[in-house]
């Protein structure tokens, strides 16, 4: 049968999908082409990989902390949370804050513990500030390996968003509300843009604990009607399974999937011949023949054990709280040294996420930033010594931030009116602050940047046009395609 296949080139394509539908080890091919429902636009095409203007980076890494860090314990200082802590808002100086023009949905002052409100009992700081690196940059003492990274960090302080509940999570990686659906996320749009630089690797990876479905869950991963191509491919930093999803089948020889992988390139071969112009289908049947290179190349990846003592010891991958993330962050190294385009890193994630401190703040952010602070810090240090920095941007950020009022006794709701983001590396200014919070922390009231700013900025680096960047039948809104602050671009 197979042999009919291959052979008979001249039956329709309608026909051609249904054999390879009944054909052995090909059925799962024939599936997954037609629900992809390829076809539909036999003359569409997507980008050619190259880009729009000169690039300044090839690759980002790309780190979510999940559940919403408060900025004004991390990079956006408020020495008047601390002054004026136990009053409520309107007992200080700064009562106008409530009044702001910024605030487009009616919110309740309430001191109970409902998300999306506010809460007017100024609550202190709980961790203190120095000015760090030649560019005096005030960086919490929570993180005091990332402070020494502070002249290569661009910090954007004047980060806003609609969503006030961990449905922003999916909001931050593609654009727009969960209440529009789902879209392709900035990694997507990225891979779909540039392609590959490594035929044996992904180009989107993702890595770390998942959002929840919640929150966005696959969404914030996804490539939606971009294709499934495009998504992003889990990664497991684990030696022994590093591809989950990739284990033969139960009873398949190394024999079997060499026919399998035959099959493949023949049908790679058959479409190149027969329909020239079907680029869609191509690059699926590209994919699956890419399932089977990086079951070799991946391992390979994901094992460390080459690395010196010195590189372990500057990510703290050896032990204690460092050890995980630390894993995950030197695995991003290696990924973007490899030519991977873009990696995505969650710490934190599932439910609501683990920066999510409603309550013992001071305990949570803590514990926390002692498991992200070093293994980051090393990633941005080995970076810049192997001369990747320059090529390598590096974006870290959270959903959003905290309510410059206490929630209880000791935590901060949510807050998505002013929260901090900062990247690094890729052509971006170094030592750099960008934009303002009031100074109560509360809104964004200079420069301000809506999330999808941060996708417009890591697209010009990378030499793309977001609006070049289309699929046929899909119409984006203007937010959609953000605008790159220029304000930190070297």
């Amino acid at each position: 049968m197979m042999e009919n296949l291959m052979n008979n080139s001249a039956r329709p394509r309608r026909r051609f999908l249904s054999d390879l539908g009944t054909g052995f080890a090909s059925l799962a091919l024939g599936s997954m082409l037609q629900q992809d429902g390829f076809g539909a636009q036999p003359n569409w095409a997507p980008p050619d990989g190259l880009t729009h203007f000169a690039p300044k980076a090839k690759s980002v890494i790309w780190l979510f902390m999940a559940g919403g860090v408060s900025q004004v314990e991390t990079f956006d200082p408020k020495p008047e949370l601390t002054k004026h802590g136990g009053k409520t808002i309107p007992d200080t100086p700064f009562a106008s804050v409530l009044e702001s023009p910024y605030i487009k949905n009616r919110i309740e002052l309430v001191k109970g513990d409902a998300n999306g409100k506010i809460y007017d009992k100024l609550y202190p700081l709980q961790v203190g500030y120095q000015k760090r690196g030649e560019s005096g940059i005030e960086v919490s003492d929570w993180l005091p390996h990332l402070s020494d990274c502070v002249d290569d960090m661009a910090i954007v302080r004047s980060m806003w968003t609609t969503a006030s509940n961990h449905d922003a999570q999916l909001q931050f990686h593609t654009g727009r509300n969960r209440f529009d659906g789902f879209f392709p996320t900035i990694g997507a749009w990225v891979h779909y843009g540039l392609g590959s630089l490594n035929d044996s690797l992904p180009q989107f990876i993702v890595m770390g604990n998942k959002i929840g479905d919640c929150c966005g869950g696959k969404g914030t991963e996804g490539a939606d009607y971009l294709g499934p191509e495009h998504d992003g491919v889990t990664l497991s930093v684990d030696p022994k399974n590093p591809l989950p999803f990739a284990i033969p089948a139960a009873g398949a020889g190394s024999a079997e999937r060499l026919k399998a992988q035959q099959l493949l390139g023949r049908l790679n071969r058959l479409t190149a011949g027969d329909y020239p112009r079907d680029a869609a289908l191509a690059a699926r049947i590209k994919s699956y023949e890419l399932a089977f290179r990086m079951q070799t190349a991946v391992p390979d990846v994901v094992n460390s054990l080459g690395e010196t003592a010195a590189t372990h010891k500057l990510y703290g991958t050896s032990g204690g709280p460092t050890q995980s993330f630390g894993r995950l962050c030197l695995t991003a190294r290696r990924l973007v040294e490899r030519g991977v385009r873009f990696v995505q890193i969650y710490h934190g994630g599932g439910g609501a996420g683990a920066w999510d401190a409603h309550s013992n703040l001071q305990t949570n952010h803590a514990k926390n930033c002692q498991q992200i602070d070093q293994p980051i810090a090393g990633l941005l240090k080995d970076l810049k010594q192997r001369g990747l920095l320059d090529e390598t941007l590096v974006v870290w950020g959270s959903e959003f931030g905290r309510t410059p009022g206490g929630q209880g006794s000791n935590g901060r709701g949510h807050h998505n009116f002013g929260f901090s983001v900062w990247m690094a590396g890729g052509g971006i200014k170094g030592g750099t602050v960008h934009g303002a919070t009031d100074e109560l922390g509360f809104h964004a009231v200079e420069d301000r940047h809506y999330v999808t700013d941060i996708h417009a900025t890591v697209m010009k680096q990378l030499g793309l046009d977001p609006h070049r960047l289309e699929v046929p039948g899909r119409k984006r809104l203007e937010i959609d395609y953000g605008h790159p602050i220029d304000e930190i671009i070297a």
